[in-house]
């Protein structure tokens, strides 16, 4: 089964240069919470973001460089969506991380999304897509812990697909 997880603005921006936006701890620690000793699912740009293999985790990273290659026992690279199959078919939750492109792509296929909404509108290059939600159920909404230095207000929210 795949899970969409994504923090986004109000304007649906994720990133901007490969880089995140905005600095969330609490969001980082509810990513690792969600996602450890899980597969994740990104393309290779979101990959080399990373900086590193996160660790309790199995990345799988789809891209179309067929030269792409990472020597880690942890990591999978794949080059096709159909070698995807065994996830989407998973009885496992297996969260797609990113990036803009690869969160289009897995839309379709994905049954629960993991959303953490920023309450303000960033200028970015990278656009988490748009969502109809009325084809998804609200299951859990929580405000994310005030901080004084975080400066705007945000939202965890949870949807499972429609049937």
């Amino acid at each position: 089964m795949l899970s969409i997880i994504v923090a986004k603005s109000k304007n649906n921006i994720i990133g901007k240069n490969n880089s995140l936006l905005w600095h969330i701890p609490d969001d980082f620690k509810r990513f690792r919470k969600l996602t450890e000793n899980h597969i994740i699912i990104m393309g290779r740009k979101t990959f080399e973001s990373l900086g590193r293999v996160l660790p309790n985790r199995k990345h799988v990273v789809l891209t179309h460089n067929l030269d792409f290659e990472y020597d880690d026992e942890n990591v999978e690279v794949i080059n096709s969506i159909h070698d995807l199959d065994k996830y989407i078919n998973s009885k496992d939750e297996c969260f797609v991380i990113g990036g803009g492109l690869i969160y289009n792509l897995l839309l379709p296929y994905t049954k629960k999304l993991y959303i953490t909404e920023i309450d303000q509108e960033f200028e970015g290059d990278t656009i988490f897509p748009k969502i109809d939600f009325s084809n998804w159920n609200e299951i859990e909404r929580e405000k994310g812990p005030e901080n004084e230095k975080i400066p705007y207000k945000y939202e965890y929210i949870t949807y499972v697909r429609k049937n």
